[in-house]
């Protein structure tokens, strides 16, 4: 990763590592982003935007400090200067500081690897997918998850991309993104899920009863 990584914020997008991510960028500030990164090493880093950015969007406001940088895997230049790319998230970083010299906003950055399992742990990480799978087939959350396509993924892949494309709030795909390895981010989604099943099945329950 370099000194300074571009960073692209947005207030409802949370990267995950190994995971594909869509993006149209239309803004003349990013599309100095991205045509920069696809003349250089092709790497922008995804942020989430704090709550509070709609008044100052067009400035820089705070965002969390933890994301992904995303590799342009795919990129198509429009004739008036808009981009369709597609990113693939690579690593985790924590924000040290931000640069702002450009009209685009870079940060320096340190690594946050993903910890390497355990056999203990690929053993409870394959009883979590199988747990996470269940709670998704029997939710609202199950339309268009597709049993036969998630074969061919990993267990690691397969949280991962349940984190981000799972219909969740983004501080809670945040959240996930956050905890220490896709170990743990396994144990929070079913936590996660869990709980909004109850939710759903008894409106009436606060999630702040004990």
């Amino acid at each position: 990763m370099s000194d300074l990584l571009a960073i692209f914020p947005l207030p409802n997008v949370v990267l995950f590592p190994g995971v594909f991510l869509p993006l149209h960028i239309f803004e003349p500030r990013y599309r100095e982003m991205v045509a920069e990164a696809l003349a250089t090493d092709r790497l922008i880093g995804m942020v989430l935007l704090r709550e509070g950015w709609q008044s100052h969007y067009r400035e820089r406001p705070p965002v969390y400090t933890v994301g992904c940088s995303g590799l342009i895997a795919h990129s198509e230049t429009l004739p008036d200067g808009r981009h369709n790319i597609v990113l693939r998230g690579l690593d985790r970083f924590r924000i040290v500081s931000e640069d702002h010299t450009l009209t685009y906003r870079r940060a320096k950055t340190e690594p946050m690897p993903e910890p390497e399992l355990t056999s203990q742990e690929c053993v409870r990480l394959r009883q979590n997918r199988a747990r996470i799978e269940e709670l998704i087939a029997s939710s609202e959350r199950g339309r268009g998850f597709d049993p036969r396509a998630a074969e061919a993924l990993s267990d690691q892949d397969l949280v991962n991309a349940l984190a981000q494309y799972l219909d969740l709030e983004a501080i809670e795909k945040q959240a996930l993104l956050e905890q220490p390895g896709v170990s743990a981010r396994a144990t929070a989604l079913i936590e996660l899920l869990e709980m909004k099943t109850l939710l759903a099945r008894h409106p009436s329950v606060s999630p702040l009863t004990n």
